[in-house]
């Protein structure tokens, strides 16, 4: 074997054979050389290359008809395209392709008279709901048109009258009430549903699919109208959606823009963001690039609550959105806000109990959030998002007390700072702190001297749900005791780590928190932190009284005052 190995190696065939091999693999490696500089040193190798960012816009509007024989055949249209949409979505599940469906002998224009355009608007949606389904992890067999609440409701026949007919009329129009048509370039704009400008006003003409044609004026006074119009008058695509609303036509009209390149960038310094539910507001700070604090600020959000309706509430959150956008302009900086897929559904900030969760029904975190990334890259401003990952405690232990800030103003300041890269280390007062073993022991046994007493208030008390309120305080203390009892070893944050983990697993920065603020302050999360600026210049030894451990612990402490 080994010499017909040797002829086969030095045959003609075989060495052309590993000559083009070679060829290829250095080929492939000077394009991945060449895609690695264009990219600035950075190489994913298999990705597609991203498309530029696009800014989405739409304009809402009602429909008005001076016949109402148009408005008829406009709803006849409507009910014929929402039942093709559920008969496509049928055939998608059977396997049925695009193709077969679309074509001017198939089913779409046969059986409910759409032209090939209605046609392919129909399975564009049944495709959409689809998609939806199996990203949801929803059996796609199981989908309702029109909303399954509203079919779970009707199912109950536990209503009649006025309300019976409302909800009845309801599932109609969420069944019927669609017609849509995506925008072509090649058609100069929609060539189902167009839109044209007569004596100063919109009209649109709506192709009923059988060679006829209606108009109906377009009310609105949106924002955007001037944008739509000039798409009209340059012949630019327009995607065109109609639904029907408690009697009512409305047209959706929504087209695609490449956004502006970033002007105001992280070169020149960050704004950090932070929204907090008590006091509602939100918390600015303005960070250079060095990581040094330039201007600090709080907008109130209080008027939110008071809004006399959803319409109301929005257009006050965009206004505090062009604020902070304003901000952002005004010092030319970039925007850095928390990351809103890893924040948390839970309860946030401080506070527990039925006030606390009317406040937290409140809170229009992800809403506010969401305006201030549009606006700000509709302006030119650079957005980041940062790890929320204990912004607030770092905050309140590191710079709350440090540059006599509050605790909200001090989360907003991290959170600029880790966008900018900084990294946050444990200052030498707390590091000295957590290495003396007589205040770990003091903050050991005030926990579980409070676990004991919580223990025996939760046995003597007869109202459930104060018990279950005490359950939590009592799981809170166990976790505290548990994070004290883990720290081990010298403290401090890897390179490259926000969070910071010393070799044992313990959290330096979170031991900090429940060693510093119930023991010493009184208050899980208290507002005046400038008690703790001593400690952080590492002058904690001055607070120790008498004989007995510090901060706070043993009996020659009931004289330590904080003021």
């Amino acid at each position: 074997m080994a010499w017909r190995y040797k002829q086969l190696k030095n045959s003609p065939q075989i060495r052309t054979l590993f000559l083009f091999r070679s060829q290829f693999i250095q080929k492939r490696k000077t394009s991945r050389r060449v895609a690695k500089e264009a990219k600035g040193g950075k190489m994913n190798p298999g990705m597609p290359k991203g498309e530029a960012p696009k800014l989405f816009l739409g304009v809402h509007a009602r429909l008005v008809f001076p016949d109402h024989r148009d408005e008829a055949a406009v709803l006849d249209l409507m009910r014929r395209f929402s039942s093709a949409t559920r008969f496509a979505y049928q055939r998608l599940l059977e396997g049925k392709t695009r193709e077969e469906l679309k074509r001017e002998s198939g089913p779409l224009c046969t059986l409910f008279g759409l032209n090939t355009r209605y046609a392919d608007g129909v399975i564009e949606k049944a495709q959409a709901t689809l998609d939806s389904a199996k990203e949801l992890g929803q059996d796609p067999r199981k989908v309702v048109f029109g909303g399954r609440k509203l079919f779970e409701q009707l199912k109950r026949k536990h209503l009649s009258g006025k309300a019976l007919l409302a909800l009845k009329r309801e599932w109609k129009e969420k069944r019927q009430g669609l017609l849509y048509s995506r925008g072509d370039a090649t058609k100069k704009g929609n060539a189902n549903l167009r839109l044209e400008s007569r004596d100063g006003a919109l009209w649109l003409r709506v192709n009923l699919g059988n060679g006829g044609y209606v108009q109906a004026l377009v009310q609105t006074a949106h924002p955007q109208l001037n944008a739509l119009r000039e798409r009209v008058y340059a012949s630019l695509p327009y995607n065109v959606t109609l639904q029907l609303k408690e009697g009512k036509v409305y047209a959706h009209f929504t087209w695609s823009e490449e956004l502006p390149p970033p002007v105001h960038t992280k070169a020149n310094g960050v704004l950090g963001v932070d929204v907090n539910g008590d006091p509602y507001h939100l918390a600015l700070a303005v960070v250079s690039p060095d990581g040094n604090l330039v201007r600090y600020l709080t907008l109130s959000l209080e008027g939110v609550d008071s809004a006399p309706n959803k319409g109301a509430k929005e257009l006050l959150l965009w206004r505090i959105a062009h604020q902070v956008v304003a901000v952002a302009e005004e010092h030319g900086v970039a925007i850095a806000t928390e990351k809103l897929k890893r924040l948390r559904n839970s309860r946030r900030g401080d506070g527990s109990g039925r006030h606390f969760r009317r406040k937290q029904h409140r809170f229009a975190y992800r809403s506010l959030l969401a305006k201030v990334h549009s606006l700000a890259r509709k302006r030119g401003v650079e957005v980041l998002e940062v790890n929320p990952q204990d912004t607030s405690t770092i905050g309140m232990l590191k710079y709350a007390p440090q540059l006599h800030l509050s605790k909200d103003v001090a989360a907003a300041y991290v959170i600029g700072r880790r966008a900018l890269g900084f990294e946050e280390k444990l200052p030498k007062g707390y590091r000295a702190l957590l290495r003396n073993k007589s205040f770990l022991a003091y903050t050991e046994g005030f926990y579980q001297s409070r676990l004991q007493e919580l223990q025996k208030l939760r046995e003597a008390e007869g109202n459930p749900y104060l018990r279950r309120r005490l359950s939590r305080d009592i799981g809170k203390a166990k976790a505290a005791l548990t994070l004290v009892s883990s720290l081990q070893g010298s403290p401090g944050s890897r390179k490259g780590v926000t969070e910071g983990r010393n070799p044992s697993g313990a959290h330096p920065w979170r031991v900090l928190r429940v060693s510093l603020f119930l023991p010493l302050l009184g208050l899980e999360v208290p507002r005046d932190l400038s008690p703790l600026k001593p400690i952080l210049h590492g002058l904690w030894e001055g607070w120790k009284v008498g004989s007995g451990p510090h901060p706070g612990g043993g009996p020659g402490c009931a004289n330590v005052h904080f003021y």
